[in-house]
């Protein structure tokens, strides 16, 4: 495996300025991009749409600036690309950059929930409505792309956030390439499918990724283009297309479809700490399973995602019983 990857270029900041070091990959060009302006048909609020795909305060793929815009870098079907979306008056405007700015300018309505039907979810619960009351502006947002959610997802399994958010900056920093146009300074385009199953084992482990994790990535890139066909299934049959790849099971598949498809039915199931959450805002049962959570869900079936995505906005959530759980970095064995 050496030698398959050129030593990345260092890097220096200069008073917030980024200067690169000639001999990387160059970002395009600024400039104007491709503009689009779409205006919502109900409130909208960027942070909280936009909000689920950020993975970590550190993501190289997503910006949340101080006006209120967010960029971010995707890996396209036509290409790697940049948007920038912001608020003004009552619409959107979206702005792009790269091979991938047209098809994400034509996507720009889904992704900011023009697919999603907020008036279908009736609160069953006082806390539940008194969440959904404070933020009109939720809607679930529809990326139409798989792998950009399906490979953190997987680097999230049975480890802390902080640990997977860290694998995925240092993976996508190192093997992915720098956003095109002005984007702002770190932004990267996270690897294409070939360049995933190139990493070297030694990387992984630097990232503090297991290789049973590891592994599940490297089957997933390679039926990349299978797998991305599932943007254009049913959430439910785009589970089972993404559970066929051994080391996806349904937390995986869940949490990929609901960014991926906007799904707000598929509720996460085998999750740590979300049966306990929803079983004491909904009975003040601290100690609920999955089998508990999905009983005090079924009021809301065909909306579950949105009634636990609103339980967890409220902020009512059971204090700690015991330490958080402590990060272990395998890099430094």
């Amino acid at each position: 495996m050496a030698g398959r990857f050129a030593p990345r270029p260092t890097r220096t900041t200069v008073r917030g300025g980024q200067v690169g070091v000639a001999g990387g990959v160059p970002r395009q060009a600024a400039g104007p991009g491709r503009m689009r302006d779409w205006v919502p048909d109900g409130p909208l609020d960027l942070g909280l749409v936009l909000g689920p795909l950020r993975r970590g305060p550190g993501d190289p793929t997503f910006r949340a600036m101080p006006d209120g815009s967010v960029w971010r870098a995707c890996r396209t079907p036509a290409g790697p690309g940049t948007l920038r979306v912001c608020a003004y008056g009552g619409g959107v405007r979206g702005q792009a950059w790269g091979p991938g700015a047209e098809w994400l300018l034509d996507r720009l309505p889904e992704l900011l929930g023009a697919a999603d039907d907020p008036s279908a979810f009736v609160p069953r619960h006082r806390l539940v409505a008194l969440a959904r009351h404070r933020r009109p502006g939720l809607r679930l947002t529809r990326s139409g792309l798989v792998l950009e959610s399906l490979i953190p997802s997987i680097l999230e399994q049975k480890v802390t956030t902080d640990e997977a958010y860290r694998a995925w900056r240092l993976l996508v920093r190192k093997f992915g390439e720098p956003a095109p146009g002005p984007a702002p300074g770190r932004m990267y385009v996270m690897p294409e499918p070939r360049t995933w199953a190139l990493i070297p084992s030694w990387e992984w482990h630097r990232a503090g990724v297991d290789n049973k994790r590891a592994s599940t990535i490297l089957r997933a890139v390679r039926v990349a283009g299978r797998l991305e066909e599932a943007a254009g299934m049913e959430p439910g049959v785009a589970r089972a297309r993404l559970e066929v790849v051994p080391g996806v099971g349904p937390w995986t598949s869940a949490e990929t479809v609901q960014r991926s498809h906007g799904a707000p039915d598929e509720v996460t199931v085998g999750d740590l700490h979300l049966p306990g959450i929803v079983g004491w805002a909904l009975a003040g049962d601290r100690d609920a399973d999955d089998s508990v959570m999905l009983e005090l869900l079924e009021p809301y079936a065909g909306q579950r995602h949105r009634a636990a995505r609103l339980i967890l906005l409220s902020g009512r959530v059971p204090g700690r019983r015991a330490p958080k759980m402590p990060r272990w970095d395998i890099g430094g064995l």
